[in-house]
């Protein structure tokens, strides 16, 4: 791979521009991402030169479009400090997160109001047979006093004893 002519690399620096502004817009390819992948891939020059290179000695050198790359991400970053999105994904991510936490409160509401309907109905249901058990004993012991009379049945439209005013 020869070296890169200043020309080249001014036309690259101001492709990486245009691109860095359409995906702070929002402007995304299909499958892209607001990142230095996409980044590389929209302005037509490979990802590496985003990155710091290391000399044979061991000592490290700024890539040739470094700064560039530090410049998209500290607007990301602004961005996304400011609230604002960029990345349709990300705020599809987002409006879920969103959802499945009001679902789960949801779930968690539901499930209290089950628990306590759940108390009241083996209350209720407790209660009623003994109501019923008292009813049947109180049968079996007026039936067994033999001194409860009925009285007759009342005629329709009347009422069963004349009341005096």
């Amino acid at each position: 791979m020869g070296r890169v002519t200043d020309q080249t690399r001014q036309a690259n620096e101001a492709a990486i521009r245009a691109a860095i502004d359409r995906l702070l817009r929002g402007d995304l390819p299909p499958g892209g991402k607001c990142d230095l992948k996409t980044l590389a891939t929209v302005s037509g020059v490979t990802r590496t030169g985003f990155y710091s290179k290391k000399h044979r000695d061991g000592t490290t050198r700024p890539g040739p479009y470094q700064h560039l790359a530090e410049e998209f991400e500290r607007r990301l970053t602004a961005l996304q400090e400011a609230r604002e999105i960029v990345d349709p994904r990300a705020a599809q991510i987002e409006r879920l997160k969103a959802q499945v936490s009001e679902l789960k409160e949801r779930v968690t509401k539901r499930d209290e109001a089950l628990a306590e309907l759940t108390v009241f109905k083996s209350l209720a249901i407790s209660r009623i047979a003994a109501q019923h058990d008292e009813i049947e004993r109180l049968r079996e012991q007026a039936a067994g006093l033999g001194n409860v009379r009925r009285l007759p049945a009342a005629r329709s439209g009347t009422a069963p004893y004349e009341s005096r005013s």
